[in-house]
């Protein structure tokens, strides 16, 4: 009999097409397509900067999200201790070498464009974690010395992102890694410890906070409190979205937009313009979209025989789901604003490319969803 490795690697290229969940590609292009048009109403319906790039990049990264689907399963688990590694490297490079922007320092210049490592850290640690897990037995999961390799995978990365700072990233980053090490079993009382010791270390960390992160959060649970400050992008998000309506104003006429009324209308509150022209039918269809993206990766974390597949596809997921919950959440004064972009729809080359790479990573567990990892 053959084994489901001989067969996997037997696969031609054209099989190996044809092998690709279709449905998951057509969202993400389909979402793609909605973005550029959003991008071209931030621009004032004119091809400007913002445009090309976001148009440029998608395009780059949508081939990259179709070249590492090709890429074994096998080479994805090989590698991710590497990738971690080096994204971490990265990271540490930021701190000494970063460039810095609106007294934030998150960037390395790469001459061919602006790599911000803490977006692709998002993904090196749920595939760093998800090889560990597939590594060690259900019944060592919970054993004090397999906990103390994950602790310090999330806590390191998490540490140097808040100094940057970046403290919407490093809230996301965390998340994954805690999904990862939930979806992997470890007991429900772990979890409780480490929120007791949250919970009391949060005055501490309430001190080391910049004055405008401070802000962020009283403005969160007040925004008249100073509506032409601090609440203003709040103030003015729920006024765009609410004025939206069933339908929207139609495209191109978004008044708060295209007034200038609503800051970062092309990455954070990217959701908020749309919104605003395509009302809530329009961001129902988004919010279709998106859920059928995650589901569609659960489904391949379904078939996939490895368990380090099936770990990475369900914490991808739910990863994915918070960043959309986050994103929307905040424009919608549901969240503190944290800076935490909407996967593909933002204008980021960073953010893109780290979800394609993401996506890319799932679609190679559908593509060889029987070669085993090891």
């Amino acid at each position: 009999m053959f084994q489901p490795r001989s067969i996997q690697s037997s696969m031609s290229f054209r099989e190996k097409v044809y092998s690709l969940d279709y449905t998951l590609v057509f969202s993400i292009l389909i979402l793609g397509l909605i973005s550029m048009f959003a991008m071209y109403s931030t621009d004032g319906g004119e091809f400007k900067y913002h445009t090309k790039s976001h148009m440029l990049r998608f395009g780059v990264f949508f081939t990259m999200f179709f070249v590492v689907s090709f890429f074994q399963i096998r080479f994805w688990y090989k590698i991710s201790t590497l990738f971690y590694l080096s994204i971490f490297l990265l990271l540490l490079a930021v701190k000494y070498f970063g460039l810095t922007s609106s007294g934030s320092q998150r960037w390395l210049n790469l001459y061919f464009m602006n790599l911000q490592p803490s977006e692709l850290m998002k993904v090196a640690l749920i595939l760093f974690l998800a090889k560990y897990y597939h590594r060690i037995t259900t019944a060592d999961v919970n054993r004090i010395k397999h906990l103390f390799l994950p602790i310090v995978a999330l806590i390191a990365p998490v540490l140097l992102v808040v100094t940057q700072p970046d403290l919407g990233t490093s809230i996301l980053i965390a998340i994954g890694g805690v999904v990862v090490a939930w979806l992997a079993g470890v007991r429900v009382k772990f979890f409780t410890y480490a929120s007791i010791l949250f919970i009391s270390l949060m005055p501490i960390a309430i001190s080391f906070l910049k004055p405008y992160q401070k802000a962020r959060i009283l403005t969160f649970l007040n925004p008249d409190r100073d509506p032409l400050g601090a609440g203003y992008q709040i103030i003015q998000s729920k006024i765009a979205i609410g004025s939206g309506g069933l339908f929207g104003k139609g495209f191109l006429n978004g008044s708060q937009s295209y007034l200038d009324y609503l800051p970062e209308k092309h990455t954070d509150f990217i959701f908020t313009l749309f919104s605003e022209e395509f009302g809530f039918f329009g961001s129902v269809t988004i919010l279709l979209i998106y859920s059928l993206i995650i589901y569609r990766i659960v489904q391949i974390g379904n078939i996939t025989r490895s368990s380090f597949g099936k770990l990475y596809c369900y914490s991808f997921a739910t990863a994915f789901f918070v960043y959309v919950a986050v994103n929307m959440g905040m424009v919608l004064g549901l969240l503190p604003i944290v800076g935490a972009p909407l996967p593909i729809m933002s204008y980021g080359g960073s953010s893109m490319m780290a979800m394609m790479i993401g996506l890319g990573i799932v679609m190679s567990c559908k593509v060889y969803k029987d070669v085993p990892v090891n």
